[in-house]
């Protein structure tokens, strides 16, 4: 059979995509008008009467494989978002760019000698290309690169902001609450006036004190400054790497190289300045719950106390010799209740009191061999163990399957509370980062402690009574009444968990052993990376020694080029190695002579060599996308107010009395990334209201987190990936599917697409087999948005097959023709268009857009079967619904039916609320309280119709053969006659 010229096809499909790309590109028809700044257009804002709207995706990172069919998952459910609500006349700004620095590019740079600035370019030439071939109505005047130095510019400058800034726990803001950002200059000044007095007591004036004295004393406030921190070093990549870049077998996740724990000079971020505000407003954003909870368990606040246990000095200790004061190992407990059940220690490795508990010589008094490690004296132990345990990193060392290792310090300390001597160990499952790197081990109540207690005999006291049936073999982490918890001046034996954390609280402060205090999980930002695909810092040091920031004239500081990108620390294996810096290698550019206009003249500087974090770009470029052509700020506060800015009414589903934070509408994004991304967009965004730079308070007041596509995987004998498409299909001798590779035999599984299970599918397949609209329907149909799904190419078919009968419905596949029909919609017909009318207006609100689908496909079958053709009316109704989902045919279907402008900005259809009402309904007939008939009568019939009806039925006189006593009536649903 010869294929009709105007049957809709992928062929036909693709020319009508790329014909309507081509004139919305032409037309700026998704150019969204500002208020101020560069692209100020106060009659645009004005026309759109429904107000305004800011939807957007999470940066994309533009790798050199593109997009797979998982990627647009998102990218097309913000589309069909913001195209209804353009049809419902709101000014939609919807825009993507991309966050082009990062380690790929590099590590690309480092193999091949090409300048990572290509390979990201040329990256972003594809992913744009896939991207504009979706039919995706971005404002592409907004399309920003973080590489752009006219882009990390700003960054730099944000940066500066935060340098220049300092956190007043004691500063009242403008909403009532206590705790924000000042500028430094501010906190300089009380120092020079005198009205804040210096730190430590110090009683010298301001003016007196050297330039380093001062530079000290403001970068323990500053919002960023440096510090030596543990961070996990990698030799063999030459670069300091974030807790999610490492493998749980402490490697690279990256090249596979293996991990260190070092201390090294870092910049920081005093992200911890924000713990309680990032935490309590989350009660102020429409974000789902379990967003919330992994934000809230990353940031850690937990309630408790701060315990002192006394280190025991013996005669010889170095400590007691020298006449040092004696000391104490402070821990945080968040159940100070046990502490009578505290039978030992554990320090973690770093923790700086530990060599000042290993004893010179060899293991004392009471030492069990299990103890030691197999070490001849503790300072070996402790000196086998430490290294051992820089080789992994936290994930690994807080496993809750890997069993418990440690050594004995060599050193006791005294439980305040018995008067106990108990042993003090390190063990890497202690984190310096968390808490106070120690912690007092109360086995009976913890399971890590009892398997460390176990592993290392040590002893295990119940401090609560564990409940009926209670394993005694197993520490009881319920709760229950105290028990073995007394002292001679405390008995909490019989008491509730919270009584008794409060008298042993109140117990540990009187005598000056503790005190009630809040802890947080979160710690400062490690915000330095040993790279050169990153932001430079707008920082200079002076011969001194100090940090200065650049003034903003002076931004961007641009990327040298460097003669190569590798690192030089060529031992992967060398924990001790130090890291080198590509920037360092451009001295040129690293010594330089600047003029900060400080009054000092011009002077010799050194660059700071490393680089900002790939984090630093994605932190603030949602506030970009509202004013990218400003070169004179970093967004124009009236712009920034429009889109972003507070609302008047109160946030759905929070405490009554709750402000609305302001920031993006609807921001969609992978939950992968809904902790970190998130955390440090809310800092950085914070800081700048704090500063006076933003309205929002927050950055994203509604997030919503889409699930993935999954496609199958197969794996041969030795458990190795395969190419999906390499398979086939077939059945076994049972007749159930069995799939080969090359001949063999290999297992199906379902994942998350991506190259390592190579299983990757490029929406350019979609496009070339299908047509874009046909791939954007099929999507969205899978399921609901939050969900994850299976993709199966076989069953894409199907949205084809109903794009092709909304094309019959009004196009001829022979003529190109329309075939509409200009005769008035039938009374049936039309209530079911209404009807759907109102649940696809809901489903697009709420994101539905699987029931969207569903409807409209019923729509589109019922006007299939109409005997008459399609009225006019039905057809452009039902394209005008499909537009979002499908814009490209609906925009062709639109112009065939005589319009000669586009649809993105018609109205939406409003459903006839009188079409709403149901026209029948079935009224039950009962006799005696059983049912005897069921007629359909109008929805509003009258009572006495309704009576006169009821029995006028047959099958209710045969039952009231004597006659009627009583009939009630409830119009329209119900009839029960009572018999004479």
């Amino acid at each position: 059979m010869s294929e009709t010229p105007y049957r809709y096809t992928a062929e036909l499909a693709g020319q009508i995509e790329v014909a309507w790309q081509d004139r919305w590109e032409q037309r700026g028809t998704y150019h969204a008008p500002n208020p101020a700044g560069p692209w100020a257009d106060p009659e645009g804002v004005a026309a759109h009467s429904g107000g305004h709207l800011l939807v957007l995706d999470m940066f994309p990172y533009p790798s050199g494989a593109g997009l797979h069919v998982g990627h647009p998952l998102g990218y097309i459910a913000t589309d069909v978002f913001a195209r209804y609500n353009r049809m419902l006349g709101k000014n939609v700004l919807h825009c993507l760019g991309y966050d082009a620095f990062g380690l790929p590019a590099e590590q690309y740079a480092v193999q091949t000698g090409q300048h990572p600035r290509k390979t990201t370019e040329d990256n972003i030439v594809i992913m744009a290309r896939q991207l504009r071939r979706l039919g995706l109505g971005h404002d592409d005047r907004r399309a920003i690169q973080t590489i752009d130095p006219d882009y990390y510019r700003w960054t730099q400058w944000i940066f500066t902001q935060i340098y220049d800034a300092w956190y007043d726990a004691d500063a009242v803001r403008p909403d009532g609450g206590t705790g924000r950002a000042r500028p430094i200059a501010e906190l300089e000044q009380e120092y020079r006036d005198g009205t804040r007095p210096l730190p430590g007591g110090e009683d010298r004036a301001w003016d007196t004190l050297s330039a380093r004295e001062r530079a000290g004393i403001l970068d323990a406030s500053r919002l960023a400054y440096t510090s030596e921190a543990p961070v996990n070093w990698c030799p063999g990549l030459g670069t300091v790497l974030s807790n999610e870049e490492v493998t749980n077998d402490g490697r690279s996740e990256r090249g596979n190289f293996p991990v260190f724990k070092r201390n090294l000079r870092q910049w920081m971020m005093r992200i911890t300045a924000y713990t309680d505000r990032l935490a309590d407003d989350l009660d102020r954003v429409e974000w789902p719950e379990k967003v919330k909870i992994m934000q809230r368990n990353w940031i850690g606040r937990s309630h408790g106390a701060k315990v002192t246990f006394p280190i025991v000095r013996t005669s010889g200790d170095p400590l007691v010799d020298s006449g040092m004061p004696d000391a104490g190992i402070e821990v945080f407990t968040t159940r100070p209740d046990t502490l009578f059940g505290a039978t030992f220690m554990v320090l973690a490795p770093e923790h700086p009191l530990v060599d000042t508990l290993v004893p010179a010589g060899g293991w004392p008094e009471g030492t069990k061999p299990a103890w030691t490690g197999g070490a001849d004296t503790p300072a070996q132990a402790v000196a086998a163990y430490r290294l051992a345990a820089s080789r992994k990193n936290d994930i690994e060392r807080q496993s809750e399957g890997k069993d418990k290792t440690g050594v004995f310090t060599g050193g006791w300390a005294t439980n305040p509370v018995t008067g106990t001597r108990i042993p003090v160990f390190i063990a890497d499952y202690v984190l310096m980062g968390y808490g106070t790197g120690a912690i007092m081990a109360v086995p009976a109540q913890d399971e890590r402690d009892w398997d460390f207690a176990t592993a290392f005999d040590l002893p295990i006291i119940r401090t609560v009574q564990p409940s009926q049936g209670h394993d005694e073999n197993t520490a009881f982490t319920g709760d229950g009444p105290a028990i073995n918890s007394s002292n001679d001046d405390i008995d909490l034996n019989g008491l509730g968990v919270a009584q008794a954390k409060e008298q042993i609280t109140a117990y540990l402060a009187e005598r000056g052993l503790g005190e009630a205090t809040v802890t947080y999980k979160l710690r400062d930002w490690l915000f330095s990376r040993q790279r050169y695909w990153g932001e430079p810092f707008p920082i200079v040091f002076d011969e001194d020694g100090v940090a200065h920031a650049l003034p903003d004239e002076m931004l961007p500081v641009e990327l040298p080029e460097v003669p190569d990108y590798s690192p030089k620390t060529y031992d992967a294996e060398d924990a001790s190695s130090e890291p080198e810096p590509p920037l360092s290698r451009v001295p040129d550019w690293v010594e330089v002579d600047l003029d900060l206009g400080d009054g000092r003249g011009t002077r010799r500087f050194r660059r700071e060599t490393n680089t900002m974090p790939n984090w630093a770009g994605s932190c603030w470029y949602y506030l970009r996308y509202l004013d990218p052509a400003n070169e004179s700020a970093l967004v124009d506060p009236e712009n920034e107010a429009y889109w972003m800015g507070p609302r008047p009414e109160p946030v759905t589903g929070a405490p009554a009395g709750t402000r609305d934070p302001g920031g993006v509408d609807l921001y969609v994004g992978g939950v992968e990334h809904a902790v970190l991304h998130l955390l440090y967009a809310r800092f950085w965004h914070k800081v700048l209201h704090d500063l006076g730079h933003l309205s929002s308070d927050e950055p994203f007041r509604t997030y919503f987190s889409q699930g993935y596509i999954q496609a199958p995987a197969f794996t041969d004998s030795r458990g190795q990936y395969v190419e999906a498409k390499e398979v086939t299909e077939g059945v076994d001798a049972d007749g159930h599917p069995a799939f080969t590779w090359n001949g063999e035999p290999v297992t199906r599984e379902f994942g998350k697409i991506g190259k390592s299970l190579k299983n990757m599918v490029s929406p350019d397949e979609m496009y070339a087999s299908f047509g874009a609209d046909t791939f954007r329907l099929y999507e969205m149909g899978l399921g609901p948005l939050e969900q994850s799904k299976p993709w199966d190419t076989r069953a894409v078919v199907g949205s084809q097959r109903f794009l092709q009968r909304l094309w019959r419905n009004v196009v001829d596949e022979e003529s190109g023709e329309v075939v509409v029909v200009d005769t008035p919609i039938d009374d049936a017909t039309n209530r079911v268009l209404h009807r759907t009318i109102d649940a696809v207006r809901a489903d697009y609100a709420g994101l539905g857009f699987n029931t969207a689908i569903a409807r409209l496909i019923e729509l589109n079958n019922a006007l299939t079967k109409l005997p008459g053709g399609v009225p006019r009316e039905a057809a452009e109704q039902i394209v005008l619904m499909v537009a979002p989902l499908a814009p490209h045919i609906a925009e062709e279907l639109w112009a065939r039916l005589g319009h000669t402008e586009s649809l993105v900005h018609e109205a939406f259809p409003v459903a006839d609320p009188a079409l709403l009402v149901e026209d029948t309904v079935t009224c039950v007939v009962q006799v005696r309280g059983k049912v005897r008939d069921r007629i359909e009568v109008p929805a509003d019939i009258s009572e006495d119709a309704l009576r006169e009806l009821a029995l006028a039925s047959e099958r209710v006189q045969a039952a009231a053969p004597d006659g009627i006593r009583t009939v009630i009536v409830r119009a329209p649903k119900l009839v029960n006659v009572v018999p004479a």
